[in-house]
């Protein structure tokens, strides 16, 4: 089905327009999406040009969304070293998380955490070819913008915390930075709420991963299953599934939540089946779920709703 998709658009199909939503900009959404997974983006893969170029991107948009910096700076920098392909010498790598809060109406000194990652893998050595990477993971990212600018708008109880994170690709490098570092007390972190990949769906599912471990969020995940505009459905975490693509993939430990779950703070993980295009070059704009998408994005908007309004229900239950 996607293959027969893909090929209608590269054919000249009449393009896909923005679904329009009282909840979120569609159209500035849909323009986020093609801006980060442009070719001039190079990849966005960590410590390049075009990370950097993705990552200025995304300061300014944290900025236009309303979120606002801890201290003088939205940039959390860290290094990593990781071994090379065939056993390669490891060598130090430089990345660099992007930052911001918007303060709750009630319990500003309680947080949750949205967080998406924006590098990707960067350029084909051989071909010249460009990873765009608009599922994986731009989607996710242009998606924080519409979530911040929703809730400036419509104050949360609980302060958020927007993270946009560098060198998930290379080992979640970013999200086990910011667990160790965070900007806040730890402590006062009850939830992540994690998007990766999030816009290619032809069977309008969204997946939520994380409640097998932590059943306490299952109650107020079928909340928002109730009135979602997609299909909303918890899985893909059964631990005899392996990680290969298929109907039993196991992704409890393929992004960036589970950073947070290992250090022991509650997290949820919402991503799409897009195997066919995953970590390939035609996960590209052209070839997008924008209907699905922006439904995705609207149903984490009311995800984060109804998670803020219980915050207190779920750390007390975490019993960390």
């Amino acid at each position: 089905m996607l293959s027969v998709c893909v090929a209608g658009v590269l054919a000249g199909a009449v393009p896909q327009t923005p679904r329009p939503s009282s909840m979120i900009d569609s159209a500035a959404l849909l323009s986020d999406l093609k801006t980060l997974s442009a070719d001039d983006m190079q990849g966005r893969k960590v410590d390049t040009p075009g990370g950097a170029k993705a990552r200025q991107f995304v300061i300014e948009r944290f900025k236009q969304s309303g979120i606002q910096p801890f201290g003088e700076t939205y940039e959390a920098p860290f290094t990593f070293s990781a071994r090379g392909r065939g056993g390669a010498a490891a060598t130090e790598t430089h990345g660099i998380n992007v930052v911001g809060h918007i303060d709750g109406s009630l319990q500003p000194r309680h947080y949750l955490v949205v967080s998406a990652h924006y590098d990707h893998l960067g350029i084909n050595a051989r071909s010249g070819e460009v990873y765009n990477g608009a599922d994986d993971n731009a989607s996710g990212t242009a998606g924080l913008f519409a979530i911040a600018k929703y809730f400036s708008a419509h104050k949360p109880a609980n302060s958020l915390i927007f993270v946009a994170f560098d060198a998930e690709e290379e080992g979640e490098w970013g999200s086990k930075s910011f667990v160790k570092a965070t900007p806040v007390d730890p402590s006062l972190i009850d939830l992540d709420v994690n998007i990766d990949m999030i816009g290619r769906e032809p069977d309008d599912r969204l997946f939520v991963v994380g409640a097998a471990t932590q059943p306490f969020l299952k109650p107020y995940i079928e909340n928002v299953a109730k009135i979602a505009p997609v299909k909303f459905l918890m899985g893909h975490e059964d631990p005899k599934g392996g990680h290969a693509d298929g109907p039993t993939q196991d992704w409890s430990g393929d992004s960036d939540h589970y950073s947070f779950i290992t250090a022991h703070i509650p997290a949820l993980y919402f991503g799409v089946e897009d195997f066919e295009q995953h970590h390939k070059v035609t996960d590209d704009y052209e070839t997008m779920s924008y209907d699905f998408y922006v439904r995705a994005v609207e149903t984490t908007v009311l995800a984060v709703k109804e998670f803020d309004s219980h915050l207190g229900d779920i750390a007390k239950s975490a019993q960390r």
